[in-house]
């Protein structure tokens, strides 16, 4: 076995059933370069490290969230921070539950820790069903509307040692809902931590939800995050995903639209800079009437960065009448930075209309003289066209304020990437 999967499974502390989830994960094994869905992503270097459970919640400076506004909920190196949190003017009708509370209330709240992970390359989700013992539930009542955002703010931080931990998280929106959240994934100091997240989303009938993710983690951590969301009828999800830190991060996003006219709109910006590999994966299932998707996504490499993205959509047999968008395009800033892009579509069902592209590129050099002859120095202009270049995927978040402080997030991160 190897020391990450050693390392992880000292600290189980979990029922036989999970137990026998563990098991079989060990059994299994990471996988490796023949395995379709880690082909780009090699884990080589990750299963030779070793990482401590968290045992205790480290202090952080409040001004550190001067930004973020209530309310909020905050975990900080996966444990959750009352004193960081500001959950006390939430919308009637909307609701947090931290899991640790759920599993020793013993009712039905954690049901959805019951969902059992099958394939032998879902290792780090089989993990996540064994071993994770917190987290958040979030549910919206039905017909329950609300404009204010809600931002969930998962923080690593350095507190001597490499940790590790692992979340469960879920949303969930009861019919006619409409909600607006916000996850910040970031680092208060540099660390080198292991980060195994996985999150649900549930909208019923006509609910509504705007989400966006941002992840800014430090430069030497490990983040795995993966969404598994399921849209009812008339459901409308939108979200947005940068991925902008860590040294290994992957995301997968997988969404099945079983609801007719179910629709979904999910975006995102990957930024490679420095060594950094950012891996993400989407599988849109299209199983319902006329439900539509549309994914556009940029990326960029830059330094010795490597960025790998996969956009599968499925149509299923029956799912007459959908509409189904994947637009990929990617930027080289350097002449080492890497890209792997992977469109693919399938298509089972007759009266439907789906296409899907991708292109790998550098900046027009016609654009760059332009710049430069109106006066801007070579930095300024390269970050003037990759900030336009990145403004497409952030204009499916409606709330404008939302939508301001995640460009913020982006120009931060690509005059960090311009500065070497």
């Amino acid at each position: 076995m190897s020391a990450l999967l050693d390392s992880l499974s000292a600290g189980f502390s979990g029922d036989a059933a999970r137990r026998a989830v563990l098991d079989e994960a060990l059994r299994d094994g990471l996988p490796g370069p023949r395995t379709e869905a880690w082909k780009y992503t090699s884990l080589r270097q990750l299963e030779r490290r070793s990482f401590a459970a968290v045992d205790a919640l480290p202090s952080l400076d409040p001004m550190l969230l001067a930004d973020i506004p209530a309310p909020r909920a905050v975990f900080v190196n996966g444990r959750y921070s009352v004193a960081l949190s500001l959950t006390t003017d939430l919308p009637d009708g909307v609701s947090l539950q931290l899991l640790s509370e759920a599993l020793a209330d013993g009712g039905d709240a954690a049901r959805f820790l019951q969902r059992r992970f099958e394939r032998t390359d879902e290792v780090f989700a089989r993990l996540n069903a064994a071993l994770a013992t917190e987290g958040l539930l979030l549910r919206a009542e039905a017909d329950v509307r609300s404009e204010q955002p809600l931002h969930l703010v998962f923080i690593g931080t350095d507190d001597g040692a490499d940790r590790a931990w692992h979340l469960r998280n879920l949303i969930e929106l009861r019919a006619g809902a409409s909600l607006t959240v916000v996850e910040h994934h970031l680092a208060a100091t540099p660390h080198a931590h292991f980060i195994n997240a996985l999150s649900h989303v549930h909208l019923a009938a006509g609910a509504t939800l705007s989400h966006a993710r941002v992840q800014t983690d430090s430069d030497r951590a490990t983040t795995l995050l993966r969404t598994d969301a399921v849209l009812a009828r008339d459901a409308d999800y939108r979200r947005v995903d940068l991925e902008l830190g860590g040294a290994l991060s992957r995301h997968e996003l997988n969404v099945r639209l079983e609801g007719d006219n179910a629709r979904l709109a999910a975006n995102g910006v990957l930024l490679a800079g420095g060594r950094r590999h950012v891996d993400t994966r989407l599988g849109i299932d299209h199983i319902g009437r006329d439900t539509a998707c549309e994914l556009t996504w940029r990326g960029l490499g830059a330094g010795r960065g490597r960025a790998v993205f996969h956009g599968g959509i499925l149509i299923r047999e029956g799912a007459d009448g959908t509409d189904a968008a994947l637009s990929n395009k990617n930027l080289l800033l350097s002449d080492n930075a890497e890209i792997d892009t992977q469109p693919v579509l399938e298509i089972h069902a007759d009266e439907v209309k789906a296409a899907h592209g991708a292109t790998v590129g550098q900046l027009d050099a016609n654009a760059l003289f332009y710049l430069r002859s109106r006066g801007l120095t070579q930095p300024e202009a390269r970050q003037l066209l990759t900030t336009a270049f990145c403004r497409e995927p952030l204009g499916v978040i409606e709330d404008a304020g939302v939508r301001d402080a995640l460009l913020a997030r982006v120009d931060a991160a690509l005059a960090a990437v311009e500065a070497g």
